[in-house]
């Protein structure tokens, strides 16, 4: 893999970002986002932003690992082919929906979180283990539960679009999961990949944790749970190829996180 250019935020060492349109604003912390709490028009319009934003991501790290790691089997390089042409059909759809409440490209800042910690991985599998199994592993969990919020404040047509992206995300984190348990029987060395992606994103998580009582842009809380507790979506994640034992690692990684909410109420 050719050297590509760095940035150093909160002295964490991660990949430049990837070239944006003049309209958007990039930032490097949750403090410079704009994330509302709410379901107001406003932050409608910011959580279908930022999802087309991330969906933008979600392209250019398979087609970077595409262009960074040409010696992997073909057929994982269709996988990521046709990862690239959903996620691509994904921030379309989203821009669609954004222009449809009276939004625009550049409303609000972006930062590319997931790109700068994922591509700065000298390896497919790590790079596989960060954007595939966490990053959308988590979308898994996050979707599910956004289906049901924009359903409840009445936007059908939002709420059965982001179906439609959660059925191609298991797909994508299944695709990932499936490599692994297929080449780990053949190099066992593949999964000491996945720990480095994992203990890497661990190192960054901490950097940016945020203080207690920090806000954002827009005034909301980045230490509490008031915003949108994301639970575990165990049925899709089996489809998505997770174990039992994996799952119930997550469920318990889940229960440490709400009994420490508890005893530490968030500061709004």
């Amino acid at each position: 893999m050719k050297p590509y250019p760095t940035k150093v935020i909160k002295g964490v060492t991660l990949r430049e970002d990837p070239a944006r349109e003049p309209c958007f604003k990039v930032v490097h912390n949750a403090t410079d986002l704009a994330d509302y709490a709410d379901m107001s028009e406003a932050a409608r319009r910011q959580r279908l932003h930022k999802h087309m934003h991330n969906e933008m991501q979600s392209i250019e790290m398979a087609a970077q690992s595409l262009a960074d790691f040409p010696d992997i089997p073909w057929e994982l390089r269709m996988c990521l082919a046709r990862q690239c042409w959903d996620e691509s059909r994904h921030a379309r759809l989203l821009y669609g929906m954004l222009r449809k409440l009276g939004g625009f490209k550049g409303e609000f800042p972006v930062m590319n979180y997931e790109w700068s910690i994922t591509c700065a991985m000298d390896s497919i599998w790590a790079r596989l283990a960060l954007q595939n199994r966490t990053f959308e592993g988590g979308e898994i969990d996050l979707l599910r539960q956004l289906t049901k919020m924009w359903r409840n404040a009445g936007d059908v047509d939002t709420a059965e679009l982001l179906e439609g992206i959660l059925a191609d995300e298991i797909q994508h984190v299944r695709f990932a999961n499936t490599w692994f348990k297929q080449m780990a029987k053949q190099d066992p060395t593949v999964l000491l990949k996945l720990v480095s992606g994992m203990s890497f994103l661990r190192s960054v998580t901490k950097a940016f944790e945020p203080a207690s009582g920090e806000v954002n842009a827009v005034g909301v809380n980045l230490t509490g749970f008031e915003h949108l507790e994301v639970l575990a979506n165990v049925e899709d994640r089996r489809l998505a190829g997770f174990t039992e034992r994996e799952i119930d690692e997550i469920l318990r990684q889940e229960n440490e996180l709400r009994s420490a909410s508890a005893a530490s109420p968030a500061v709004v």
